[in-house]
């Protein structure tokens, strides 16, 4: 592919095909479930011929709602505007979250589908993985899988924990946060003794547990001998940020927040106020690559290192971009179809490390076949 100047490339047209994908169950976390993968594929068209395209955002019920925002006020603003301007792209779309009528959320996830599709765009261009674009600093990273979710025997934990173990990867976020602590020290122990001594574990709440139990927890897990990398979003959200201060002093463990985050300015006071170890702010639902970047420069001012929330077809680059980068995730086969179908290569997963792709963009090649079978009409 010919490098393109900055300032060839026009948008001509953004198209997008929403997916939904049954699961085999529900699955469901500390107080949530879902039984559908979602995503969006982004496509920018060029005046010059360069397309770029991505699938981002595993939103279900607000999906047709996204799809509104980005084509009925993101590509109106964004259509005759250079690809290479990144900024001034974002600063278009900007306007689209001044509505205090609706939910800003919502929108930032519209925006972050396009500027995803942006930046593939720009790698497509310059013939470049954007990791190495936007600092090269890794093409390998571990992976983790997100995983056990309640409804289960313990026999069925066990056997999904060692699927897990037999995928590769390193370890595995644990779901608690749903039933007492004493019950979710059992349901991990499983996970212990399937994964063995080298298999890296974390715990995820999604803001669960009030500050005692979070503390409980905790304290049960050290005397049995548990050795966890970190505990996410521990705590519920309304008083989240001294909560999760709290829990890093009080409890002594590593604490990730920063998913549920869609302004930079609430990642800001997670980090000024002492609330994380690591920030797993999530691209696809804060904005895009653009802002998770700004994300990512100011966490390394204050030593935070960087996770991401899912989305390992897009937050790989961006880890594996910055040297402060760490896990990304993958799920199980059943509950994420949409990671290992969807493309048509398979994903590279070995020894416990995920290899980015050296094509350009984010590298991704979409199974047509895939798109027309799970097709939202």
């Amino acid at each position: 592919m010919s490098w393109h100047a900055p300032g060839s490339l026009t948008i001509q047209a953004i198209e997008t095909e929403a997916l939904r994908v049954p699961l085999n169950r529900v699955y469901r976390g500390s107080k949530y479930s879902m039984q559908n993968r979602c995503t969006i594929i982004t496509r920018i068209l060029t005046q010059q011929g360069v397309i770029g395209e991505v699938y981002t955002g595993d939103t279900d019920d607000e999906q047709p709602v996204i799809l509104k925002i980005i084509h009925d006020e993101l590509a109106p603003a964004l259509i005759g505007l250079d690809v290479f301007n990144t900024e001034g792209c974002w600063e278009a779309m900007k306007p689209a979250t001044y509505d205090i009528l609706r939910d800003r959320g919502v929108v930032m996830q519209a925006i972050s589908a396009v500027d995803s599709a942006i930046w593939d765009t720009v790698g497509k261009a310059l013939d470049i993985p954007l990791y190495r674009l936007w600092g090269g600093y890794t093409n390998r990273l571990p992976m983790t899988a997100i995983g056990g979710y309640y409804g289960q025997t313990h026999d069925e934990l066990a056997r999904e924990v060692q699927a897990y173990v037999d995928y590769g990867v390193i370890g595995m976020k644990f779901k608690v946060g749903g039933v007492t602590p004493e019950e979710d020290l059992e349901r991990l122990k499983v996970a212990v003794e399937v994964g063995g001594p080298n298999f890296r574990l974390m715990v995820d709440a999604n803001q669960g547990y009030d500050l005692q139990q979070t503390i409980q927890f905790v304290r049960l897990a050290r005397d049995a001998g548990i050795d966890l990398e970190w505990f996410e979003e521990p705590v519920r959200w309304y008083n989240d940020k001294r909560w999760l201060r709290d829990v890093r002093s009080m409890a002594g463990i590593p604490v990730t927040a920063g998913q549920s985050e869609y302004r930079i300015d609430g990642v800001r006071d997670l980090i000024e106020g002492g609330s994380i170890d690591f920030c797993n702010f999530d691209s696809s639902w804060g904005g895009g690559p653009t802002i998770w970047r700004r994300v990512a420069a100011m966490c390394g001012m204050y030593g935070v290192k960087m996770a991401h929330h899912e989305e390992a077809q897009i937050s790989a680059h961006l880890l594996g971009s910055v040297a402060h980068g760490t896990y990304v995730e993958c799920f199980h086969r059943d509950r994420d179809p949409i990671f290992w179908d969807i493309q048509t290569s398979p994903r590279p997963l070995k020894d416990g490390y995920y290899t980015i792709s050296d094509q350009p963009g984010f590298g991704i090649e979409i199974d047509r076949a895939y798109v027309q079978r799970y097709k939202v009409s």
